[in-house]
């Protein structure tokens, strides 16, 4: 375990940096697109609009992540439920896992600190809210079939996108997409996490952990959910047979 933290501790890092920055980034546009005291929130009044101008600079953020030359390295997952597909994938060994899902954790609640300790007034703005995510007025019971089908979708893009030669190159683009049309048209149902940490690090800084079970269970179920069906795919496709255990003979 000790050889393999010299070896990656890098890519770690890059992990907590990425869903850092990520985080850093949504409170960001959040705040100046929604703080009704600023001229974007005055000028624009449906809602949708502003979720669209959200989407569409988180979708950014993601994009650009991705490709960076640190994203490339680590593959850029910023996402526990993603690693923890990939795991079972086998695309990552267990003890990188580990420690990419503590980076990740690590990057979003230390970056929600460090912008709460600079902009407590802002992130604590009811229209700012810690840029938490919440289930809406459906319930509960909607958020957590929308985190899970939305978890579920990405997951099953990536994996598609990524393996195909064709597309591969694009896959973090159609991912970031995927991410402005989420936000645009579900947010509001959710507020669109299918992140765990991400969830977690809004929490943490608004020391607020309703339902934090549903931003859990949901993503990483529906994600599990698409890497299991990604097997039967790529079994079914296969001339070989696989077996539970997920080893093909």
């Amino acid at each position: 375990m000790i050889q393999v933290f010299k070896q990656n501790w890098l890519n770690y890092a890059i992990e907590a940096w990425a869903l850092g920055m990520f985080m850093l980034s949504a409170t960001f546009f959040v705040s100046i697109i929604e703080l009704p005291y600023l001229p974007i929130r005055e000028n624009i009044t449906d809602p949708m609009l502003r979720r669209c101008l959200i989407g569409i600079m988180m979708g950014c953020t993601a994009i650009a992540l991705i490709y960076s030359p640190w994203g490339r390295r680590s593959g850029a997952h910023m996402n526990p439920a993603v690693t923890l597909a990939f795991l079972f994938l086998r695309k990552i060994a267990l003890w990188d896992a580990l420690a990419y899902i503590i980076a990740q954790i690590m990057g979003a609640v230390v970056a929600m600190q460090i912008a709460k300790s600079i902009f407590p007034i802002i992130l604590s703005d009811p229209a700012v809210n810690f840029v938490q995510t919440l289930p809406g007025k459906q319930g509960v019971l909607v958020a957590f079939i929308a985190e899970y089908f939305l978890a579920m979708g990405m997951i099953l893009l990536v994996l598609y996108s990524s393996n195909a030669s064709r597309t591969a190159p694009y896959t973090g683009i159609f991912a970031g997409m995927l991410v402005m049309v989420y936000i645009s048209l579900e947010a509001p149902l959710s507020g669109m996490s299918i992140n765990p940490a991400r969830t977690l690090g809004s929490a943490v800084a608004a020391l607020h952990f309703n339902d934090y079970w549903l931003y859990l269970t949901a993503p990483t179920a529906g994600m599990l959910s698409a890497a299991m069906l990604w097997r039967w795919y790529l079994c079914q496709k296969s001339e070989f047979v696989c077996s539970m255990s997920g080893k093909e003979k």
